[in-house]
């Protein structure tokens, strides 16, 4: 029995609100097939996907997809479809899905597809029930199958972080690689996170006034205490046994 889904009023957003935006080196760059120039923009085009999809921790030479950058190259899929076999690869889904409940991933997948935070706990329980019902895939294929991304991105373009960057603001929005991590703070606590882990042993700070000059006997003190005992202790002798007129040697006269 497939469970009822929950309705969520979107709230207003920086992303959802038309706005005068003063162009600069903050504000995000756009990776679109519309105007690309050469190979090498393309390639640039495609880690653009990875780094939003995967997040820079999670780019490894093992979870490259070269059969999606194929035919991404030759015109054979859109952008959108190279972003939808990101999102439902097995690395993907084994490191994002399988080691986070379904909460954290469904507020995982809104940002880096969508491009925006969940508008509430409402609307990531309304996502949860799409997962629970269709599955990892099913809601990925939702997200992008949505109108909200259509008008955002469309077929051409990578998904982008929204209106991270306003000119009214000191400091932008963190990004979501940052903001929302691989693991929850469930999953954290069950592997031990955060250990403090001394990288060497602690130095105290000492005035200089107060350090030792070469030369000092203190310097030779610790050099001292580490010299190793006799491994023979001396012999003792009884003063019974001692023969004076033996021992010592005659004087001559």
């Amino acid at each position: 029995m497939a469970l009822p889904l929950l309705n969520y009023a979107p709230k207003s957003q920086n992303q959802r609100v038309a706005g005068y935006e003063v162009g600069g080196d903050e504000q995000p760059r756009i990776f679109t097939t519309e105007n690309l120039l050469s190979s090498g923009d393309m390639e640039n085009l495609i880690w653009a996907g990875y780094r939003q999809i995967y997040s820079e921790h999670q780019i490894l030479k093992s979870n490259r997809q070269k059969s999606l950058e194929s035919q991404l190259k030759f015109g054979q899929i859109t952008v959108r479809d190279f972003i939808r076999g990101l999102a439902t690869s097995f690395p993907f889904l084994e490191r994002n899905y399988q080691t986070n409940s379904n909460y954290r991933f469904v507020e995982m997948c809104v940002q880096r597809i969508l491009g925006r935070d969940v508008y509430s706990e409402r609307e990531k329980i309304a996502w949860s029930i799409v997962v629970a019902n269709k599955g990892p895939q099913g809601f990925i294929d939702d997200l992008l199958n949505s109108d909200e991304y259509l008008n955002k991105f469309g077929y051409d373009t990578v998904p982008y972080q929204q209106r991270r960057i306003l000119p009214q603001r000191v400091a932008g929005e963190t990004p979501f690689n940052l903001k929302t991590p691989r693991y929850g703070e469930y999953h954290r606590s069950q592997l031990g996170f955060p250990q403090i882990i001394w990288q060497s042993s602690v130095r105290r700070f000492v005035p200089q006034e107060k350090q030792l000059r070469a030369g000092d006997p203190a310097n030779y003190l610790g050099m001292a205490r580490n010299m190793p005992t006799p491994a023979t202790p001396p012999q003792r002798v009884p003063l019974a046994n001692i023969n004076i007129e033996t021992m010592v040697p005659r004087r001559g006269r």
